[in-house]
């Protein structure tokens, strides 16, 4: 029987280039600016929206490479499409742009399968919760005392009782720094660290030792995401109550399951603009099921918001300063955290976010 539903039409591919508010920096790397790559799927007389963090080459693979495979599909059938992008990216590499290009797609179908449907994306994935507690993220390594007890000490303020900062840029520092931010934000509040894999084995473990007087309960890529030995290591004789976590670089559910394997974290983390859409985010968060193991969403918190609440492992979202940022100057719907917590619109089909062309065409690049 020849199926009735409405077929993907056209997909539109652009690029968007947003200079941060000052230099930025972790403990790896530094940036002055952010690249979105907007991918608008539309048919039946609907449009969805998905969007990757990447540079322009990854919309240079949508555009050459996925495209066509896309165009003429049923949009129901948001699987066997993504099954199609996987295999036509093999000679290309399965992981990284390709990974992030297929993401951005992915995220645009399902978006556009629910706004069919009419019924908020959550409601299409199945809703195991009905919010996605968030925990500011900023405290960049660059920033002075000041603006890192301005930043996160204004989200404790607004309600939002996690905080995550950046650290190892100058490990000397980190534990001043890092005193800095708890005398920021109370006793009360968590505080999260990311070093951004800039440790040593023993070096994050004398670190996380350190930590300890100030109540940091979460080590992020303490080492390298891809040392699984060395995250073993630390998750093994971190102090207790101090989880360690990685995996915003998983592009594939066989990165994850081999993260897992080895025992390497207490928390799995997933970005959805990375690890190949929803579709291969429910699939992290299928493992977490079967492993027992947290999820945590990692950037992008108005996309990870609604398959982040059909997860029903998920603890917590990652509310960057940047992206937030980004996500508010171009696209209406994105919410506010209430209590800490971000809620989806259920009176608005898909993942509820509109695109605001006009605002958008200074920043754009392609």
């Amino acid at each position: 029987m020849q199926s009735t539903a409405p077929k993907i039409e056209h997909l539109t591919i652009s690029a968007y280039t947003v200079p941060t508010e000052t230099v930025e920096s972790d403990g790896t790397y530094t940036w002055d600016k952010t690249t979105l790559v907007l991918v608008q799927a539309a048919g039946g007389g609907r449009t969805g929206i998905g969007y990757t963090y990447a540079s322009t080459s990854a919309a240079s693979v949508v555009a050459s490479t996925l495209r066509d495979l896309v165009i003429g599909r049923s949009a129901m059938d948001v699987r066997a499409i993504w099954d199609a992008m996987c295999a036509a990216v093999r000679n290309l590499g399965n992981t990284g742009l390709c990974a992030m290009a297929i993401s951005a797609v992915d995220t645009a179908l399902w978006d556009l399968k629910a706004r069919l449907l009419d019924l908020p994306l959550v409601s299409l994935l199945g809703a195991a919760r009905e919010a996605m507690p968030v925990y500011g993220s900023g405290g960049f390594c660059n920033y002075s005392d000041e603006r890192l007890r301005e930043q996160l000490g204004g989200w404790v303020r607004n309600g939002i009782s996690m905080v995550k900062m950046k650290i190892g840029r100058e490990p000397g520092r980190d534990l001043e720094r890092v005193a800095v931010a708890r005398q920021a934000i109370g006793p009360d509040a968590k505080l999260f660290v990311d070093a951004n894999g800039a440790y040593g084995r023993k070096q994050a473990l004398a670190q996380a030792e350190a930590f300890a007087a100030q109540n940091v309960s979460w080590f992020e890529e303490p080492v390298s995401s891809d040392d699984h030995e060395g995250l073993r290591l630390l998750r093994d004789r971190a102090p207790a109550g101090m989880e360690i976590a990685a995996g915003e670089y998983g592009y594939d559910a066989g990165y994850f399951r081999r993260m897992i394997m080895a025992g390497a974290v207490d928390t799995v983390q997933a970005d959805v603009t990375r690890c190949r859409g929803v579709t291969g985010f429910l699939q992290v968060a299928a493992l977490c099921d079967a492993f027992y193991l947290p999820l945590s969403c990692h950037c992008a918190p108005a996309l990870h918001l609604h398959p982040a609440c059909a997860a029903s492992r998920m603890v917590h979202a990652e509310y960057f300063f940047d992206h937030v940022r980004i996500e508010r100057m171009l696209f209406d719907g994105v919410p506010k955290p209430e209590n800490g917590r971000l809620h989806p619109d259920l009176s608005l089909p898909g993942n509820g976010l509109i695109f605001k062309e006009a605002d958008a065409r200074s920043y754009l690049v392609t």
